[in-house]
């Protein structure tokens, strides 16, 4: 089974799937396999059934698993024995009898405009770093990129003429997202220092360390979370905020959901829906103000 798991992750990563995909992946069929071993002792891989998966799950909802692991543990098993069908492995997938659970989807957080205006204005912009600092953040704003999707930008991303941005995304799949006016003059103000950050090592990456090396999101989510802090209202607030809250105000503004969907580098339509809470709390509050028999 270990053989036929390791296949399975290999192939996946050869289809574009991300480190991190994988690397849920590998827990939740390793957690499986290990369930397997100790209700069942050795087992192949054709005796599997529904009845197997199904004791898994109850397992499962005894520990303090969220509905939302259990939904990523499924979409592990299911990707598996479609592969192992695949192969020839297996001539019945015992998924097909099996029911995802379902959840809430929990309705993103967002700065409001304002407290977005308040954020980008944070970066002290007479020192080089606060110069660079800024760059990020608005270009975070203004694109609405992940931080590995930042990390990742090169030089030979951006047109500044056309105002564009060529996105490196999940799957390694690319898009063309605009770039603000506001995000264009920090970008270019930071590019006249850059040089200062170079050293001998350094690659064509956007956006460089104080050593010259490249970010990854790792080093960029420290940096922003100290700005964060200062106007987080509470705790839940990270960097990807401010993604979220790219979305959430180009709706309000009027965009429409295809469009958000392809700025944004989602695959399904229904991932970019979540934002359409906000839109609805506008309208009610458009009719309560606006409506004579509203109530007010």
């Amino acid at each position: 089974m270990t053989e036929w798991i390791e296949k399975h992750l290999n192939y996946l990563s050869l289809e574009g799937k991300s480190p991190r995909t994988i690397e849920g992946y590998r827990i939740d069929l390793q957690q499986f396999q290990q369930y397997l071993l100790s209700e069942f002792g050795p087992i192949q891989i054709q005796e599997i059934s529904a009845l197997h998966i199904k004791g898994f799950l109850r397992w499962l909802s005894e520990r303090p698993d969220c509905n939302r692991t259990l939904s990523r543990k499924l979409a592990a098993l299911s990707s598996w024995f479609i592969y192992l069908k695949r192969m020839g492995i297996i001539t019945k997938n015992p998924m097909i009898r099996i029911r995802r659970p379902k959840y809430e989807r929990k309705l993103p957080r967002f700065f409001s405009e304002e407290e977005m205006s308040v954020l980008l204005r944070i970066p002290d912009t007479s020192t080089k770093i606060g110069v660079r600092n800024r760059a990020i953040l608005e270009i975070l704003y203004s694109c609405g990129l992940r931080l590995s999707e930042l990390a990742g930008l090169r030089l030979m991303d951006i047109d500044q003429g056309k105002k564009i941005i060529r996105v490196i995304g999940k799957g390694n799949k690319q898009r063309l997202v605009p770039l603000g006016s506001y995000a264009l003059q920090a970008l270019q103000d930071y590019l006249k220092l850059r040089p200062q950050f170079e050293q001998s090592y350094s690659s064509d990456k956007v956006f460089l360390t104080h050593t010259g090396k490249d970010f990854d999101r790792i080093q960029l989510r420290t940096i922003l979370m100290r700005y964060i802090q200062l106007i987080a209202r509470e705790k839940g607030y990270s960097p990807h905020t401010i993604r979220h809250s790219f979305a959430t105000h180009l709706l309000a503004r009027g965009a429409d959901l295809r469009t958000i969907q392809e700025m944004l580098g989602h695959s399904e339509l229904s991932t970019t829906e979540i934002y359409t809470h906000l839109s609805l709390e506008d309208i009610k509050e458009a009719y309560e103000k606006g409506h004579p028999r509203s109530g007010e």
